[in-house]
């Protein structure tokens, strides 16, 4: 199976590629009032409204570092019903793929409480990756509000 690497800090992390539609420039984002600090914003992508968040914000309480690498991954998430929604992640330094069978991928060992999105892991060169789950990125409420025709 083929992931997208990226950064949060100094680590590094994947995304199953089979999830992600694709990958762009970041672009100015209309700012959503009233939500978490880690939904970024707001843009529109072939005609379709698509919320974003910054995997960044969500984890460390900083946002992502704007530069060349920085990328927003547009991915299938996983809303109720049959179809899945557009959801945009900025990824700091997303210009890497690896090679991986599930079965390299292990427990973590550590209880994830408040990041559930935080999977297994896998070491390489680079040191230990982790795997994000994208359906488990988002809390009910913050759900709803991103995606509110997909919750009624």
């Amino acid at each position: 199976m083929l992931f997208l690497l990226f950064h949060i800090g100094q680590d590094h992390y994947a995304l199953d590629t089979r999830q992600v539609a694709v990958v762009l420039s970041l672009v100015n984002l209309k700012q959503m009032p009233a939500s978490a600090p880690w939904v970024a914003g707001l843009f529109t992508y072939r005609g379709q409204s698509v919320p974003v968040i910054d995997l960044s914000q969500l984890a460390l309480g900083r946002p992502a570092q704007r530069r060349l690498s920085t990328r927003i991954a547009l991915v299938h998430y996983p809303a109720p019903g049959p179809d899945s929604r557009l959801l945009g992640l900025v990824l700091e330094k997303a210009s890497e793929t690896m090679r991986r069978e599930p079965s390299e991928f292990r427990d973590s060992g550590l209880d994830h409480g408040d990041a559930p999105y935080l999977g297994p892991v896998t070491e390489d060169a680079r040191g230990l990756i982790q795997l994000v789950r994208i359906q488990d990125l988002l809390p009910p409420a913050v759900r709803a509000q991103l995606f509110p025709t997909a919750e009624q």
